[in-house]
């Protein structure tokens, strides 16, 4: 397995989950998933990135309705997906070794990005790729790692908090770690909120948004 082939096997596997057979999960979906942040537009500088962050929670992270499972989890129910030993190979890799979590950038070296997943503490070499961005020294962002072999790789989905942002974060994470009860998943998924209330209301001190008490009714 290649990052190569799993990106262009993942790329077919939403597809399929994103045709008009699924038009009413994806509605759903984008409802939960955009919540109140506003509409999308087409011509805003973040509009891919966005929806890769919403296509990639789809398929790696949201339950479909008439299943109750993720749909990587039931890929090997439709035959008309007509899956080839490397959709296969990607399901099975993604279903085992990705996560999704929020990370602290702290070096690049070559094609070597060091980080510290901030939940689990615990530090992380992935490599570069093909990303056309850099990142901020002490940066916060949340994305999905996969492991190939021996190496992590990124998937297509990042979401890059201000760094005023992070004592906020920081406090969220203190709270998810000491209670077993939280859903990591449903922090990320606020914080992605939040970030993207963030952009649209710059007239905002960022410390109204990034609260858990919504005084502005943001």
């Amino acid at each position: 397995m290649t990052y190569e082939v799993l990106k262009n096997s993942l790329q077919k596997l939403i597809g399929y989950y994103t045709n008009p057979q699924f038009s009413e999960e994806l509605m759903q979906a984008r409802r939960e998933f955009f919540g109140n942040t506003g509409s999308l537009d087409e011509n805003n500088p973040n509009y891919s990135l966005r929806m890769q962050q919403f296509y990639e929670w789809y398929f790696l992270t949201r339950p479909l309705n008439s299943y109750m499972k993720t749909p990587v989890s039931v890929c090997d129910q439709h035959r008309d997906l007509r899956l080839s030993t490397e959709d296969i190979a990607t399901i099975e890799l993604l279903q085992k070794s990705h996560f999704h979590t929020v990370f602290e950038y702290l070096k690049s070296k070559n094609d070597v990005i060091y980080l510290r997943d901030l939940v689990s503490q615990k530090k992380f070499q992935v490599m570069q790729g093909q990303l056309i961005f850099g990142f901020d020294s002490k940066e916060y962002f949340q994305a999905r790692v996969v492991q190939i072999g021996a190496q992590f790789h990124f998937l297509n989905s990042f979401c890059f908090h201000p760094e005023s942002a992070q004592k906020f974060i920081l406090s969220e994470v203190k709270n998810l770690q000491k209670n077993p009860d939280l859903s990591l998943e449903k922090l990320l998924l606020r914080l992605n909120k939040m970030r993207y209330k963030f952009e649209q209301y710059k007239h905002v001190k960022p410390e109204l948004i990034y609260a858990n008490e919504n005084k502005l009714g943001l």
